[in-house]
């Protein structure tokens, strides 16, 4: 049985089970990225009604194609790796990096782009850190990451990010000579249908260059009032039923008693208020 209170623990698993877990890096080939487009789609498809976005047009428009990218996004469920690793690779066209941990329990996702972190220690997630900023020199890659570090609860506020995105930003800066940040607010609700769906929006990139000069804890906040704002303004749409600019990845056809239903009214459904 759950306990309901010890969901959402502030202490990472690696550090609360005080694991040692040697580091595994992403280790991709284009037929296991086949299986994991496929399976990961799949999963998505049987449990949500649709995914929608907005703001993808940012990612060519406000960014040089050969610049890094590091999108960062809240971590409220065991869904939004998930739905990460379809925006990378449905959306963006792109194989998707991402830190997960206790990677030893599932290892076959490092077929799909995942790396292991071990956050027992800071010393321990180095190797992470450091393969997450050699990875995104290969601009086909996306380093897609959580940077509250462990799941919390759905829209609880303040964001209160981990330094080590701004570590990799900053490393990577030096490295490439820029790197680009693009928050990314992700959010599941229930509309019209008897399961839920995603809702993901892009929000304007941030640029960090070589010669910038950061505050490590400071960039931090930064980014984390960024997202918030972000998944706020997401949120109060919905509240307002604003769901304009979104494109459609996937959305399941009515149900046969939907249909029936909405013929027996003769109405459309977009156009139905009931």
């Amino acid at each position: 049985m759950v306990n309901l209170e010890e969901l959402y623990l502030e202490v990472p698993p690696t550090k609360l089970r005080n694991i040692d877990e040697k580091f595994c890096p992403a280790q991709t080939s284009p037929f296991w990225l086949w299986v994991a487009d496929r399976y990961f789609y799949g999963m998505l498809e049987k449990r949500f009604h649709g995914l929608y976005y907005k703001g993808k047009e940012k990612f060519y428009t406000q960014k040089d194609p050969d610049t890094p990218i590091i999108m960062f996004a809240p971590h409220h469920n065991w869904w939004d790796g998930m739905v990460g690793y379809n925006i990378c690779n449905r959306i963006f066209k792109k194989e998707i990096r991402i830190m997960i941990e206790e990677l030893n329990r599932f290892p076959l996702i490092r077929r799909g782009g995942a790396f292991s972190v071990n956050k027992k220690s800071p010393q321990a997630s180095m190797p992470a850190l450091k393969f997450a900023i050699d990875t995104i020199g290969d601009t086909n890659n996306i380093l897609y990451i959580f940077p509250e570090g462990i799941i919390k609860p759905p829209n609880h506020r303040p964001l209160n990010l981990q330094t080590g995105t701004a570590y990799i930003a900053e490393k990577a800066a030096k490295k490439y000579g820029k790197v680009a940040l693009m928050p990314v607010a992700v959010n599941y609700y229930f509309l019209r249908d008897n399961r839920p769906e995603v809702l993901v929006e892009f929000g304007d990139i941030i640029h960090l260059n070589a010669e910038d000069k950061i505050d490590r804890k400071e960039y931090t906040h930064y980014m984390g009032r960024v997202l918030e704002d972000l998944c706020d303004k997401q949120v109060e749409d919905v509240h307002h039923g604003n769901f304009k600019g979104y494109q459609v990845l996937y959305q399941k056809k009515l149900r046969w008693y939907r249909r029936i239903e909405q013929r027996l009214k003769k109405i459309e459904p977009r156009n139905s208020g009931v």
